[in-house]
């Protein structure tokens, strides 16, 4: 094998975020080896490839490893521009992941009904949506209640907002949305 072609099968086309990448995977993968020992746990008596703490620990050394090594080489490659375009492109993606949080902490406040109903309407305004859309949004929103809660019997949770309403009406909500 000729050292040209040696070369060639190594070579590594780094992207503009691969540095940026790298260090909060290694970062991430630190944290992981050492929260590891409050985790897992070793046994008496137990087989080596059996023990609760053998498997994940062989995948935190790895990812530390391969991301150490991923690092190394995307410092020592050659630099390219927009970076911190690509690190900004990550976070925007990371606002849905919030939005979903949000609507985490709403259901148990308003209930699955209402929450549901308004981070559809929400998500639709956020996407550019006007007009009818926010009209399908809303009614998308009451047809996943209904699916989830009445077709397919799924456990929601009640929203303290139900317990401001009458008894009837509570009941009702309670039961159906």
């Amino acid at each position: 094998m000729s050292d040209r072609s040696f070369r060639a099968l190594f070579r590594r086309d780094r992207k503009p975020g691969d540095l940026l990448f790298a260090a909060l995977f290694l970062a991430f993968a630190l944290f992981l080896l050492v929260r590891l020992p409050d985790q897992t746990q070793w046994m008496k008596r137990t087989g080596f490839a059996a023990q609760p703490a053998f498997w994940p620990g062989v995948a935190i050394f790895g990812m530390v490893f391969f991301g150490a090594l991923h690092l190394l080489s995307s410092a020592l490659s050659p630099r390219l521009p927009g970076r911190w375009r690509e690190a900004l492109f990550w976070a925007r993606s990371a606002e849905y992941a919030l939005w979903f949080m949000a609507y985490v902490f709403a259901a148990p406040l308003l209930g699955y009904l209402p929450a549901t109903v308004l981070f559809c309407v929400l998500l639709a305004v956020r996407a550019g949506y006007r007009g009818a859309g926010i009209g399908w949004a809303a009614a998308s929103g009451f047809g996943i209640v209904l699916l989830f809660k009445t077709f397919l019997k799924v456990n929601a949770p009640a929203g303290a907002l139900y317990e401001r309403l009458p008894e009837g009406a509570r009941a009702f909500m309670l039961t159906w949305f």
